[in-house]
């Protein structure tokens, strides 16, 4: 029999809706997994254990009962510390503010209780969610479950910990330049950015940038599809959305895992426009391995993989920045804790403060316009394949140890390839493609054709039936059971 957290989240919440198990004697198996493993690791703030109780023994009165079950019932799962969850603090990674207990859930964490998932915690995020990693001034950072000397990345870092480390079988995280796909490269996992739109609570309609999706972090791609499948779900008030464009089921496009498929291959950057500001963007040999990997797979399972001569606009890297931190200018900071802030928040509020309306208004026109010229020259394959990042996970206090300018170069020589496919609104994954001797993670990323996720996913899928031949990919992409 497998241990309750070795099992792949498809097959545990299938067992809960049997009732092989119960939800309490799950949610019991995790909180105490947390209680073991959280101390060393950081992944969570707060953690909800009476909560997580009372909602678990609901949803087994509900089991007896005989009613409809949500398709997540029972399982459990946990929230970024962005996002509201009723009866739990929310800080936001900061201490400038006061840390005030939410009234009600926010929509994406609305839309998984009425799925029945059950939700065990809040995990740790980088101050308002601005960094690709996980440490702040509140708690203690998120470490790497593959190696605690070193970064999660982030801003889902908490979350991709406590996935990778088997504290929660899966968990959604949210992308504004990267925030789930990074930390999913980071730890080994699957992380799925949606299209634009696709997402009602993470739609990227609602921030000034068009920037910030919510998408799963998961052990494999049928979880992934599993999660996508509850997180569309939720009503969706905003005129343009991807939300209808697939009429099926995101489960079972990775399930069936099928298609052959013209991909692209490059290792160009918009921020390579910027080279006299972040100098040499190359990658590490562990990350150069990992493309060549995943290049070997796809062309092992009949993809037509091909270089794709791409280029970006100059103007992208100063365009981006502005745009992505202009709402710190907006934020409600009590002018006496301003001092409370973090090295690299302090410098972009204070950039974003100086910068007028008409140098926003030409940021956001620079950034549409490559928008379209990107999805252009995208347009001749059905993917285009990058490295997922540019260097194995950084140490903790990489960033930090630093100023806020230098903390900022940092992470874009870190992840040069993942902000773009935010400001084009394409859905994007990233994917393990190499296990290195010291037993870190490497992986590619996947972007996608407007609406496309349900392609990746099967491509992800193929990656990962090539990976478990090889003997290369864990255990749980057998079937785990619970007999």
């Amino acid at each position: 029999m497998s241990e309750l957290h070795d099992l792949p989240a498809l097959t545990l919440r299938d067992a809960l809706a049997r009732g092989t198990v119960s939800a309490r004697e799950v949610t019991e198996h995790f909180l105490r997994r947390i209680d073991a493993l959280n101390p060393d690791l950081g992944s969570f703030v707060t953690v909800t254990h009476d909560a997580a109780l009372r909602a678990a023994d609901h949803a087994d009165r509900l089991h007896s009962s005989g009613v409809a079950l949500g398709p997540l019932h029972g399982v459990p799962i946990a929230h970024k510390d962005l996002t509201d969850v009723a009866g739990v603090r929310t800080t936001l990674g900061t201490a400038a503010l006061d840390h005030a207990v939410a009234e009600k859930d926010a929509p994406l964490a609305s839309v998984l209780r009425r799925a029945g998932a059950i939700s065990l915690g809040k995990t740790q995020v980088p101050e308002f969610g601005l960094s690709c990693y996980s440490e702040n001034r509140i708690a203690p950072p998120a470490r790497n479950p593959l190696d605690p000397r070193l970064s999660p990345a982030g801003s889902s870092g908490g979350s991709a910990a406590a996935v990778a480390a088997r504290m929660v079988p899966f968990a959604p995280g949210t992308d504004g330049g990267g925030s789930v796909r990074i930390p999913a490269a980071a730890t080994g996992l699957v992380g799925l950015k949606p299209n634009r739109g696709r997402v009602p609570s993470g739609s990227a309609q609602a921030d000034l940038g068009q920037l910030v999706v919510a998408g799963p972090l998961a052990h494999t791609a049928a979880d992934a599809g599993l999660l996508l499948d509850v997180l569309v779900q939720e009503p969706n008030y905003r005129p343009t959305s991807a939300a209808s464009r697939y009429p099926g089921s995101f489960l079972d496009a990775a399930l069936r895992a099928e298609g052959h498929f013209r991909i692209g291959v490059s290792t160009a950057s918009p921020f390579a426009g910027a080279g006299d500001i972040l100098g040499d963007l190359g990658l590490d040999s562990a990350a150069t391995d990992a493309l060549h990997a995943g290049i070997a797979m796809l062309q092992r399972v009949g993809h037509d993989v091909v270089e794709a001569d791409l280029t970006y606009d100059r103007r992208y890297h100063d365009a981006f920045q502005l745009v992505w931190t202009a709402g710190l200018a907006t934020a409600p900071l009590p002018a006496d804790r301003e001092d409370r802030l973090t090295d690299i928040t302090r410098v972009l509020r204070r950039r974003a403060l100086g910068r007028s309306a008409a140098d926003l208004a030409a940021a956001v026109d620079v950034l549409r316009q490559f928008e379209h010229e990107t999805i252009r020259q995208y347009s001749d394959y059905d993917m285009i394949l990058t490295p997922a990042v540019a260097m194995t996970p950084r140490p903790i206090g990489w960033y930090t140890d630093a100023d806020g300018d230098t903390d900022y170069l940092r992470q874009c020589r870190y992840s040069p390839y993942t902000s773009m496919v935010n400001v084009c609104g394409l859905p994007a994954v990233t994917v393990p493609t190499l296990r290195l001797p010291d037993g870190l993670s490497m992986s590619v990323q996947l972007i996608g054709r407007p609406g496309e996720e349900a392609q990746l996913l099967a491509a992800t899928a193929q990656i990962e039936a090539v990976r478990y031949a090889d003997g290369d990919f864990p255990a749980l992409m057998a079937s785990g059971t619970m007999e």
